[in-house]
């Protein structure tokens, strides 16, 4: 069993923390004060604890980057070099303040630039997988589809990050569709849109993507 840090108290961090502790890992959950998640803690499994991002960051193994997009790098900016050779799954994407025109979010981020790979510039000596990226919070852990298991859409510069995110990835109940490097974080990224895109206009959150072979 590893030690995971998730930084970030929002409903991504919290749904993530419960699905790793009830596989039995130990985690800590990171706040910007410290002591904003100490209600969760006291109504979380003994295995559960809390602290400051750089103080979570320190605690994993594996470390979640759970945050607003907008808040992705100041986040990683806390944690100074707490994160360097670690995994780090990075959920976050680049959207924007501004509401959504249609249905269709918003990005801050340039055309041919990603979120995540401004993350991993920062932070160069951390392993960057971006991973639970494009799909609501309520389907992170034991996704059910009627039997079919959900493609999950990876991507890292690191393969040895990336089989490590697979593992976790099958333990939680989804297929894992590997994209490779960094690179790839745009097109990863963008699948937010899309996925956000029938919530906004018809109210409907209840998909996933799929990846279909022969």
């Amino acid at each position: 069993m590893k030690k995971i840090g998730v930084v970030g108290s929002g409903l991504v961090g919290k749904t993530l923390a419960e699905g790793f502790l009830g596989f039995g890992h130990e985690v800590m959950r990171g706040s910007r004060d410290g002591k904003k998640l100490d209600d969760w803690k006291a109504s979380a499994s003994p295995k559960a604890s809390t602290g400051t991002f750089a103080e979570t960051a320190r605690f994993g193994d594996v470390v979640v980057l759970a945050v607003k997009g907008g808040a992705a790098e100041s986040a990683v900016a806390l944690c100074a070099d707490a994160l360097d050779g670690k995994l780090v799954l990075d959920t976050t994407n680049p959207i924007a303040e501004a509401p959504p025109e249609n249905g269709v979010l918003r990005f801050f981020t340039a055309q041919n630039e990603s979120l995540m790979e401004r993350l991993q510039a920062k932070t160069p000596k951390a392993r960057f997988v971006k991973c639970f990226s494009c799909v609501g919070s309520a389907f992170m852990v034991k996704p059910d589809f009627g039997g079919q298991k959900p493609t999950m859409f990876i991507c890292g510069n690191d393969p040895k990050a990336r089989a490590e995110t697979t593992e976790i990835l099958t333990t939680f109940g989804w297929e894992t569709e590997d994209l490779g490097s960094a690179r790839s974080a745009g097109a990863i990224e963008s699948l937010c849109m899309l996925w956000c895109i029938p919530g906004l206009q018809s109210n409907k959150w209840n998909h996933a993507y799929k990846v279909l072979k022969k």
